[in-house]
């Protein structure tokens, strides 16, 4: 309940009207949501530090384009300056996108925000689409889960990897 509070609360902050969609130089903005699996390398542990991540994503919905909607797929690329089980650190990233039309995008981040409500952290990434459908617009990418809580795994060899929900926004 309080992982959709937040998102709903987030996505009401941040959403911005679609656009118009069509080809590249007359594309608007829109809307992806969906989930991620997150890997670690370095292992996430107590101690934070220099973690690459990497993160497979289903987008089950993009909004492309007024009535349209279609499935995407996501590897995002990164690293996180200080990563730890208990808390997160935002970073440098890339992310390729290829939608379920064909059509794809590929976003570079270059700056992050990580926000804490009611036992959620979210991470807001920013960036622009450098290639592909939204070339030259905006984009920002939330990640949103539960606070980690220490686990075994963060006990001994480390967390490998870890799964949230994610929306990214291409904004007009």
């Amino acid at each position: 309940m309080t992982l959709g509070s937040l998102l709903l609360v987030g996505s009401s902050l941040v959403w911005a009207p679609m656009g118009r969609a069509g080809t590249d130089r007359h594309e608007g903005g829109f809307l992806c949501t969906g989930s991620s699996r997150s890997h670690y390398d370095p292992p996430l542990t107590l101690e934070p530090r220099s973690t690459r991540v990497h993160a497979d994503v289903t987008y089950t919905s993009c909004a492309v384009g007024p009535g349209r909607t279609v499935p995407a797929t996501g590897s995002f690329d990164g690293v996180s300056p200080a990563a730890a089980c208990l808390t997160l650190s935002g970073g440098r990233g890339e992310e390729t996108v290829q939608y379920a039309d064909g059509r794809r995008s590929l976003i570079v981040y270059d700056s992050a925000t990580i926000l804490r409500a009611a036992g959620v952290l979210a991470l807001v990434q920013t960036g622009r689409v450098t290639e592909g459908r939204g070339k030259g617009h905006p984009a920002r990418r939330t990640v949103t889960g539960p606070t980690r809580e220490l686990s075994t795994g963060c006990l001994t060899s480390g967390l490998r990897e870890g799964g949230n929900a994610v929306q990214l926004e291409v904004l007009p």
